[in-house]
């Protein structure tokens, strides 16, 4: 049978992405040469990501041209493959947990995919170069489903390209000039941008004398991870070992990286009609105020914490940390009432806008659904009656609205069949696991959280989970970080048949 994919296309593809990835083992290295640490983690690192790279380059070399079935294919290889070499700075600088395989693959996947969910229990046995890395390869990782979004999967239709297209009002969204190229140069300029001025409004608070801990290391460390949404610390306590100004601090960075991408650039060109006209964008205003006024209510009648400001603090950063899905912790919400704690566990359910670094369902499809089924209502009443799904004035047609129902079911059956396997799998493991608590870490982990409650909460870690459990979640990161069809693509007889 003839192959319908140019395997030698896609996998030469991959060769570049890791070939490239080799610059990224710079920035852990002159920091490990600053703190007077060892290197060889990360010239290690880079031979083996430059000799697979270059290799895989070799081998294939003489593709054809990437088309839509090889776009497919590099995107979930390129994924895999950047996970796998980044857990090798891990596994040679044999540091407490991460020098196991498995946690080490657990903790660069959770990573590159932007998740945020940890198994390391002690920060102080890790270097500050393998932290660092850490880091890095979350921001690389957010920077990598902006371009890949931009690039690659709007041309497939996939991570709702078809619904940005509407939201923006252009003809087509991903394209804001004619080569792929300059698109996704004008993504990263943006993106590196954006983390620039983070890190200097963080540091800038410990140069005024208001934030002391928060040093030029720590500034840069957070900007990676909070511009990207994705939530890593070097800190074992997450933002909770900050002053409350950098907890205040921290929540525009958050929000930012949750906002479309295609929406700020305009907006940094002085088009900021189009942001008032985004429907998206209203709705995830709305939406992350309901549940921030809700959380702070909530703790202000528990009193769970001292002051009104301490409750607003609270109740408002970790609720846009988890519907952001960036999975920072101002405080251990695992100590909130019931009822706190499943409002953040709904929040999960949401993410930010489309063409974001965010992960998640994300708010436009959630308001595209709320649109159609008021649409049915109404034409169960009036059933003659014409009334198409409109989305910032623009119609959404009815394939679309199709395939945005698809996927939230397919995400819904993805979350509770996955919810199942964590509990069952911990059981037979003898992993003491409550079903509130299998269900948020299948949540946390499948769409790219990070923390959930009980043994996996903001200040624990995945460290106590079944190594089957573990290699289920790192599969279930990957599969949620690509929005699922890439992977559901190539699992078809059909993709790979002429």
């Amino acid at each position: 049978m003839k192959l319908s994919v140019d395997l030698r296309a896609a996998i030469a593809l991959v060769g570049s992405v890791l070939k490239y990835l080799t610059v990224a083992f710079v920035l852990p290295a002159g920091v490990a040469v600053y703190y007077g640490e060892t290197v060889v983690p990360f010239v290690t690192a880079a031979v083996v990501s430059f000799v697979v790279g270059v290799g895989l380059e070799t081998v294939c070399r003489g593709g054809g041209d990437l088309g839509g079935r090889e776009a497919f294919l590099t995107v979930a290889l390129s994924w895999l493959g950047v996970a796998l070499i980044g857990a090798v700075p891990f596994i040679v600088a044999g540091e407490g947990v991460l020098a196991s395989p498995m946690s080490a693959v657990f903790e660069s996947m959770s990573g590159i995919t932007t998740t945020g969910a940890t198994v390391v229990e002690s920060f102080d046995v890790h270097s500050r170069s393998v932290l660092i890395w850490r880091q890095l390869i979350q921001w690389l990782g957010g920077l990598g489903i902006l371009v890949v979004a931009t690039a690659i999967l709007s041309e497939l239709s996939v991570g709702g390209a078809q619904l940005m297209e509407t939201e923006t009002q252009t003809q087509n969204v991903n394209k804001l000039t004619p080569r792929i190229e300059e698109t996704a140069r004008i993504i990263v300029r943006l993106y590196v941008a954006l983390t620039v001025a983070q890190t200097a409004f963080l540091y800038s608070l410990n140069a005024v004398g208001l934030a002391p801990r928060m040093t030029f290391y720590n500034a840069v460390a957070h900007a990676f991870t909070s511009v990207s949404t994705s939530g890593f610390s070097p800190e074992p306590r997450s933002i909770e070992a900050f002053a409350p100004v950098v907890q205040w601090a921290m929540i525009p960075g958050m929000l930012v990286g949750a906002t479309s991408f295609i929406l700020i650039y305009y907006v940094t060109h002085g088009d900021t009609a189009r942001l008032r006209r985004s429907e998206e964008f209203r709705f995830y205003g709305v939406v992350l105020s309901v549940f921030a006024v809700t959380a702070t209510a909530l703790l202000v009648l528990d009193g769970a914490h001292a002051t009104v400001e301490e409750s607003l603090r609270h109740g408002v950063f970790n609720v846009v940390s988890m519907l952001t899905t960036t999975g920072y912790a101002s405080t251990d919400f695992n100590a909130w009432s019931s009822a706190g704690k499943h409002l953040l566990f709904v929040c999960m359910f949401f993410g930010g806008m489309a063409g974001s670094t965010t992960c998640s369902i994300k708010m436009v499809r959630w308001l595209v659904v709320a649109k159609a089924f008021r649409r049915d209502l109404f034409k169960a009443v009036h059933p003659d009656a014409v009334r198409p799904v409109r989305l910032s004035g623009s119609v959404v047609d009815e394939d679309t609205v199709r395939d945005t129902y698809a996927f939230v079911l397919v995400s819904l059956v993805f979350f509770f069949g996955f919810t199942v396997f964590v509990a069952v799998d911990s059981a037979r493991a003898a992993v003491s696991l409550d079903e509130f608590e299998a269900m948020s870490a299948a949540a946390a982990t499948f769409f790219n959280i990070g923390p959930a409650f009980g043994d996996a909460g903001p200040m624990n870690s995945y460290a106590g989970f079944p190594e089957t459990t573990k290699l289920g979640m790192v599969v279930m990161m990957w599969v949620g970080r690509i929005e699922i069809i890439p992977i559901l693509v190539l699992l078809t007889p059909t993709y790979w048949r002429r």
